[in-house]
């Protein structure tokens, strides 16, 4: 098939996105805005140390909340509609839509999944306040070597497939990812600040909440970004798009 505009796949991947993120947006609102609430009553009913409210709670769980989900799924909706563009083609058998739903499932489990079971989410009255600088750049480490081992273990496999064909280069490559993922969450520091009286079943609600989020996300970004390009491009396997000056592919 002849290769394809990269510009309308940009389009589509942000328009995905944003109705993405407003599946996303309802998730956390109705699932971890009371979680949110719960967990700062019990901070506020153990604690005597209030500081000035620079934006209230009410503005935080309604606009603050939309800006940020909507944000973050606008930028990841370009981000993956760009890596998009990169495997259509060489994903095998894969068709478009497919392809869209192998890169929303690989990029939840590197972006989310994966640095989520090493610093799992808390709720704001978790966690030492002079530690949040630590703690933000022991997460974003995480995202980074999640990224790139699961980037290597594709690369693996590929480079593994010729010799040991599809499938067994496919486990191989898996039991790589998992040996470098179990090394990773061996050498860098653990974060464990809960506080003993906070109740466990609250802890459990929020963390569920909080990775329900991206698994709505990324699970809406790929049925939305699937049929969208499926449409853009066919049902047939294409050939890897090129980009010209002004965003248009051809052959």
């Amino acid at each position: 098939m002849r290769p394809v505009p990269v510009r309308p796949l940009l389009v589509r991947g942000l328009l995905a996105g944003l109705a993405a993120g407003l599946l996303a947006l309802v998730v956390a609102y109705l699932l971890g805005e009371p979680q949110m609430n719960a967990a700062i009553s019990f901070e506020d009913a153990h604690t005597h140390e209030h500081g000035a409210e620079v934006v209230s709670r009410s503005l935080q769980s309604t606009a603050g909340l939309a800006t940020g989900v909507l944000a973050e799924a606008l930028a990841l909706g370009g981000l993956a509609s760009l890596a998009y563009c990169a495997l259509l083609g060489r994903t095998g058998r894969f068709g478009p839509r497919a392809t869209a739903a192998l890169l929303s499932g690989a990029a939840l489990l590197a972006v989310h999944v994966i640095p989520f079971l090493k610093y799992p989410a808390n709720p704001p009255s978790v966690g030492e306040p002079d530690t949040i600088g630590t703690r933000t750049t022991l997460y974003v480490l995480m995202i980074a070597l999640s990224a790139l081992l699961c980037a290597g273990a594709v690369l693996l496999g590929r480079r593994l497939s010729p010799r040991l064909g599809p499938w067994h280069a496919t486990v191989a490559a898996a039991a790589a990812l998992l040996s470098a993922i179990a090394l990773a969450y061996a050498l860098l520091p653990p974060v464990d600040e809960v506080p003993a009286d906070f109740p466990a079943d609250l802890l459990w609600r929020f963390r569920l909440a909080a990775l329900a989020v991206p698994c709505t996300l990324w699970a809406a970004f790929g049925v939305f970004f699937g049929g969208a390009a499926e449409r853009l491009v066919g049902a047939g396997e294409p050939s890897a798009p090129a980009v010209t000056p002004d965003g248009a592919g051809h052959s």
